[in-house]
């Protein structure tokens, strides 16, 4: 009896032991291989990822062309003033931020490839999170031109020239890759024991640092440092701008130069607002909303890589009589 009962504990061990080997091969992943991890998608809406995936792809696809399109007209010699250099710069950081996370998302939902290698990982969370960091950059430079060219007019020319903005551009690029570099060393530090499913489409570092088994306290200090110290700083600097551009228009008696004024700042005004709301939303509801559904978190942290990409070649090309020119031209003639 004794042994009887040996063997079919020996018989279910084996036979858990099958069903866990099954599943680690259905992620393709191993226990001998610690070096994957896998990517889920929208947890909870598994059946609808294809549904998911068409706004998805048709939201990259034309934020590719009218991304594309900016940079194809900015390269036009009249166009090469300060603010369209800034257009450009945006339209480079709208691409990367966009490419580094939809086409993994768009495998996950049409042939459910999950599998990232840890590498690979550590990779689009630096350039997606740098791209970001560089998109808040660029966003302080316009405000700054903008205040420039309301409240110093006479001097925009010497002062925001091609070459101080290319030289902006690079500080605000080293800022960015300083600022996120440590984010996966320090996710590469962690253990990770037996859990390599990141509930994500993307390398989020806190997703990927939450799946750890060791101690994360540095990730999150060091994630709440990079969105109120960088972020943060940006905003500050941003609401300065306008405040003084606020400011300056108030002084101004014509109703007419108040609104010509205030025009050359709806644009920016607009992209300011389609970027920083879903990635605030998203901050705060990752942080401070444990009640709301992981779907919600995913999806609106997904916002952020969609809709400012979308929006922005649209509003500037609506917005800037000399960009929708240029663009009306190419048009016509293809």
């Amino acid at each position: 009896m004794g042994n009887g009962r040996y063997i079919d504990r020996m018989e279910i061990s084996s036979a858990e032991l099958r069903h866990f080997d099954h599943l680690m091969a259905s992620f393709n992943l191993t226990r001998s291989n610690p070096s994957t991890f896998i990517l889920m998608g929208i947890p909870g809406l598994e059946a609808a990822h294809i549904l998911i995936s068409i706004p998805f792809s048709v939201f990259y696809i034309i934020s590719l062309l009218g991304n594309s399109m900016v940079l194809f007209v900015g390269k036009e010699q009249p166009l090469h003033k300060p603010m369209y250099l800034l257009l450009c710069m945006l339209a480079l950081t709208d691409i990367g931020t966009s490419t580094s996370v939809v086409p993994k998302a768009l495998r996950i939902f049409w042939f459910n490839l999950k599998g990232i290698t840890v590498s690979a990982c550590l990779t689009q969370m630096f350039f997606l999170h740098t791209a970001s960091v560089m998109h808040s950059a660029i966003l302080v430079t316009m405000a700054f031109d903008r205040y420039v060219a309301i409240c110093n007019p006479l001097s925009y020319a010497t002062i925001l020239t091609n070459a101080r903005i290319a030289k902006l551009g690079l500080v605000g690029l080293m800022r960015a890759v300083l600022f996120i570099l440590p984010m996966p060393l320090l996710v590469s530090r962690l253990p990770f024991c037996a859990n390599h499913i990141v509930p994500h489409t993307h390398c989020d570092h806190m997703a990927v640092a939450k799946m750890s088994c060791g101690d994360i306290t540095v990730n999150r200090i060091y994630g709440l440092v990079i969105a109120f110290v960088v972020i943060g700083s940006d905003l500050m600097l941003i609401t300065l701008s306008y405040g003084l551009i606020i400011r300056a228009v108030l002084r101004i008696s014509s109703k007419k130069a108040h609104q010509k004024a205030l025009n050359t700042c709806t644009a920016h005004i607009c992209v300011i607002l389609t970027s920083y709301t879903p990635s605030l939303f998203s901050f705060v509801t990752h942080r401070f909303g444990q009640h709301i559904a992981p779907h919600i978190h995913i999806i609106l942290a997904n916002l952020y890589f969609l809709v400012p990409p979308l929006l922005n070649p649209i509003i500037y090309g609506v917005k800037t009589k000399e960009l929708r020119d240029k663009v009306g031209k190419y048009t016509c003639t293809m």
